[in-house]
């Protein structure tokens, strides 16, 4: 049976789509196309679609919303799974409240408010699934995921569901065991605290208008560019430097805020990437520090 028809069996026609545009998938909105893009229904259809992949030598990788992705321009040779809406599940037990890798922090977050439940606040505009929060340990206004986790569920890459405690996950600077050992996060616990659900919406609220004052909003972009070198922080840095509004082709440094490196409008990913480099170099130069992407970048070179 060939592969295209071996993962239709598993996965399902409507799930399995060849020779996808990855700019779709990207909040970057650049990109070019991958040979399989696949979104299983259920933990049982993933594990069965990575068997399959591995069994026939193809490379792949595992997204959520994309919302921390660059995908190089020339595509994604192999294959592209995507945890999405079938692994969105949201449920409260008490403080605990357990979230499927492929809901949104956004929805998340909503739910906690709803069900007044404090502490999770800071994820509301994080535009991200919270498997990814948790692949990367993604935080924001002073909260990171590992604060609230508990445990996530995981599939190993000896096809194991494996439960792990959070003080197992080594939670760091936008890293984790998970990212490490190529582990595909299928959910999580996190636990919160009772609180007043009018002022954790006046949080929400307070970090979104934040958000709106000091970020590139209206632009494409996958959020802060660079992670923080130590004891500085990347977008001063560049500031500093003189390249806010530095352009190569459709991509620029946000005039807004020199840590974004945006999409105009026309950008390709060998513009941001341009922009990136440019960055990069000029801060080595100027103040001797290495600026390291927070943003992950795939495909061909």
């Amino acid at each position: 049976m060939a592969l295209i028809d071996l993962l239709i069996e598993v996965a399902g026609k409507e799930n399995v789509i060849l020779n996808e545009d990855m700019s779709k998938h990207c909040s970057f909105k650049t990109g070019g196309n991958v040979d399989y893009f696949i979104t299983p229904e259920n933990p049982k259809a993933l594990m069965e679609v990575v068997t399959i992949l591995k069994e026939n030598g193809i490379p792949f990788v595992v997204i959520g919303k994309g919302s921390n992705l660059l995908v190089r321009d020339k595509g994604i040779r192999g294959a592209v799974i995507h945890i999405g809406r079938h692994f969105a599940d949201i449920e409260v037990n008490g403080t605990e409240i357990t979230v499927g890798a492929g809901a949104t922090l956004s929805q998340a977050a909503a739910v906690a408010m709803e069900n007044g439940l404090a502490g999770f606040e800071f994820a509301a505009g994080i535009p991200g699934s919270f498997g990814g929060a948790v692949f990367m340990n993604a935080g924001a206004y002073g909260g990171e995921i590992k604060h609230v986790l508990t445990e996530a569920t995981v599939l190993t890459c000896d096809m194991k569901v494996q439960v792990l405690s959070a003080n197992k996950l080594e939670l760091g600077y936008r890293t984790s065991r998970i990212a490490m050992d190529g582990y595909i996060v299928l959910g999580g616990k996190i636990n919160l605290r009772y609180g007043s659900k009018e002022e954790i919406k006046a949080l929400i609220a307070d970090f979104n208008e934040r958000r709106r004052e000091k970020q590139p909003l209206n632009y494409a972009s996958a959020g802060s560019t660079f992670k923080r070198p130590e004891g500085y922080f990347a977008g001063k840095l560049i500031e500093d430097s003189g390249l806010k509004g530095y352009t190569v082709g459709g991509a620029m440094v946000s005039q807004k805020h020199a840590g974004f490196v945006v999409n105009t409008g026309c950008a390709t990913t060998g513009d941001i990437l341009g922009v990136i480099g440019h960055c990069k170099d000029v801060v080595k130069q100027k103040y001797g520090i290495d600026l390291q992407c927070e943003v992950r970048i795939l495909g061909e070179e």
